[in-house]
């Protein structure tokens, strides 16, 4: 029997890593097109294959396009191989959806939240789980993760340090979920899941410098940097939702004044409307209707959301600001106030080559974020386990 150094199974996992991305990236593939271009030689990509197939990560089909000669085998991702949890913890609202290993969404299940404390949206995040676990299809490898996405400051241990809206503090969700499942559970700002979805599937696919605001209850922002999501030197950057925006201005539940989701957020559009008992749906319907008042508040809300963005544009100079979560919904009204703020305020050489634009996942980004984050967390275990 011989033995694998160390140094060989490194080589080996990296190789398999590599050749089941080309795969995921590219399928479908023939064994021949994955050594052309990963330089991998036959062999090597044979055996790395056939590993694959039997862990049933990959399948094949029928004979592709011949470039002369016997004609090619296709390599396919088997993205129903497993699937993945993704949860989005708003404040007033639990987005819980089951995806395929590809991010395709399978099930979905909306809550909205009445009780914002810890023991109540705990149990009804617990619920949600349950019900996708009894509802999913059958798999070689069931649910291979939980994401959760909460709107607040998460340390790189997954504890959650503070969430302001909701009400938290030192929280420990990730350890209860884990504890209860026996599963893998990650959990992330929701705002920086939101930047990874977009980057992922959504708007922001063909982008490197990417600027994802969070437009909800509060304001979080999401950074990807160079392709990578940036998380600052301890896991919290991007909290611009508490960038002061008026000195002396109104109080916030971060305990400061004048931050910038106290004028610019879906908070803030529901505390400003007359309309007694008003949500953010109700106020898209009486602006369509051509409601003064209310098409006078989000006009305001759009100027808001504009001097915001226009700091941060100033301060990172991306190639893309993507306007995701609720506030989304209501792009017929703030995108002409946004950008009309952008282009007065914001430095001239920042607006060359810069776009603005609405998430393209509606209220989906923070979910399939963080469902993206557990799929990848197995996929790399699983090269690992070999």
């Amino acid at each position: 029997m011989t033995t694998i150094t160390w140094n060989q199974q490194v080589v080996k996992r990296n190789n398999k890593s590599l050749v089941l991305q080309m795969i995921i990236d590219k399928e479908p593939i023939s064994r021949a097109d994955i050594a052309q271009v990963t330089g991998l030689n036959k062999g090597t990509v044979s055996s790395m294959v056939n590993e694959l197939l039997e862990e049933e990560l990959i399948y094949e089909s029928g004979p592709g396009e011949s470039s002369g000669g016997r004609r090619p085998v296709l390599l396919h991702f088997n993205k129903v191989a497993g699937y993945a949890i993704g949860i989005d913890i708003g404040v007033n609202y639990i987005l819980t959806v089951l995806t395929d290993l590809k991010g395709n969404i399978i099930i979905e299940k909306n809550q909205r939240i009445q009780d914002s404390s810890f023991f109540a949206v705990k149990e009804l995040v617990k619920t949600g789980i349950h019900s996708l676990l009894h509802e999913m299809p059958q798999s070689k490898y069931g649910v291979v993760g939980v994401g959760l996405g909460v709107a607040g400051i998460v340390d790189k241990e997954g504890m959650v340090l503070l969430a302001p809206n909701l009400g938290w503090k030192s929280v420990t969700l990730k350890a209860e979920i884990e504890e209860v499942f026996k599963l893998p559970v990650i959990i992330e700002n929701e705002a920086n899941a939101g930047a990874y979805g977009e980057k992922q599937f959504g708007a922001g696919q063909h982008h490197e410098n990417i600027i994802y605001i969070s437009a909800g209850i509060g304001i979080g922002v999401g950074i990807i940097l160079n392709g990578e999501l940036y998380q600052g030197n301890n896991g919290y950057s991007g909290e611009f939702g508490h960038m002061i925006i008026d000195v002396d201005g109104r109080p916030c539940s971060c305990g400061s004044r004048g931050c910038w989701e106290m004028y610019a957020s879906e908070h803030t559009l529901l505390k400003m409307t007359h309309h007694k008992g008003a949500s953010l749906e109700s106020l898209i319907q009486l602006a369509e209707k051509n409601d003064q008042e209310t098409l006078e508040l989000f006009e305001e809300i759009g100027r808001y959301l504009g001097y915001g963005i226009n700091n941060i544009i100033n301060t990172f100079n991306p190639q893309q600001v993507i306007i995701g979560n609720r506030l989304a919904k209501a792009k017929k009204w703030l995108n002409t106030p946004i950008k009309r703020t952008i282009e007065n305020h914001t430095l001239s050489f920042h607006q060359n080559e810069m776009e603005v634009h609405f998430s393209s996942l509606s209220i989906y980004s923070s979910a399939l974020g963080v469902a993206a984050f557990a799929v990848e967390n197995f996929i790399k275990d699983i090269v690992i386990a070999q």
